[in-house]
C-alpha cells in the first residue's frame, strides 16, 4: 500500500505544472522587473516562500502583502501573456463500416 501511495504521489508532482515566480507576479499584475529592482530584499523573501509552498496557499498567506504590492509596482504591458500548456488531443478511434 505504501509503494502505491509513493507512486501516486510522484506522479502528481510529475504532472503538476509548475508556475515561477515572476509568471505569478505578472498573473497578479505586478511588474516583476521593477519589484526586483527597488525591493530586492522582499522580492528574495517572497521568492523564497513562493518556491516552497504553492500558488493558492502563497496566496492566501501573504494577501494583503499582494494588493500593496500590486498598488506601487502595476503592470502595465498588455501584450505579454504566459503561455499555457495545449490540452492532450483525444486520438481518434476509427468505427468499422458496417454494411
Amino acid at each position: 500500500m505504501r509503494k502505491v501511495r509513493a507512486c501516486a504521489f510522484f506522479l502528481y508532482l510529475l504532472l503538476m505544472e509548475e508556475m515561477t515566480f515572476d509568471a505569478y507576479l505578472i498573473s497578479k499584475k505586478i511588474d516583476p522587473s521593477v519589484f526586483k529592482r527597488t525591493e530586492k530584499d522582499q522580492f528574495e523573501s517572497l521568492k523564497h516562500i513562493f518556491d516552497q509552498v504553492s500558488p493558492a496557499s502563497f496566496t492566501q498567506q501573504k494577501l494583503f502583502l499582494i494588493n500593496a504590492t500590486r498598488r506601487k509596482f502595476p503592470f502595465t504591458e498588455e501584450a505579454v501573456e504566459v503561455p499555457k500548456k495545449k490540452p492532450m488531443a483525444r486520438p481518434k478511434i476509427m468505427k468499422p463500416k458496417t454494411q
